[in-house]
């Protein structure tokens, strides 16, 4: 049975920490100003804060980026404080690369 990620609904969203999440995450979408947030380069970029790497890439591997379970349970973690979405820990190791789990987001928030 396939699991699928499911929408994360907390009741304080206008704290201090949720706010400067969303300015974090509007930098990571919007470096320069410019458009160019998608979802897979705003979770490449995502992958890269915690990878400590700066060159994470949307089709890059997260085990060959140097990935581990601690990691991916951190990303797990801040996609659902910074998207809403709780993946699960099996569905983003199977989707491996920063596009799959940028469309595991589009799912979860499209089934809410």
């Amino acid at each position: 049975m396939e699991s699928s990620p499911q929408v994360v609904h907390r009741q304080d969203q206008q704290d201090q920490n949720e706010q400067q999440d969303q300015n974090d995450l509007q930098d990571r979408r919007n470096p320069e100003g410019g458009q160019d947030g998608t979802p897979a380069r705003e979770m490449a970029a995502l992958w890269g804060e915690y990878l400590n790497r700066s060159d994470v890439g949307p089709d890059d591997d997260f085990f060959a980026l140097g990935g581990n379970s601690l990691t991916g349970i951190k990303i797990i973690d801040r996609v659902a404080q910074d998207y809403g979405v709780q993946l699960s820990v099996r569905d983003f190791y199977l989707a491996q690369t920063p596009a799959r789990v940028a469309e595991l987001i589009e799912q979860g928030r499209a089934a809410a």
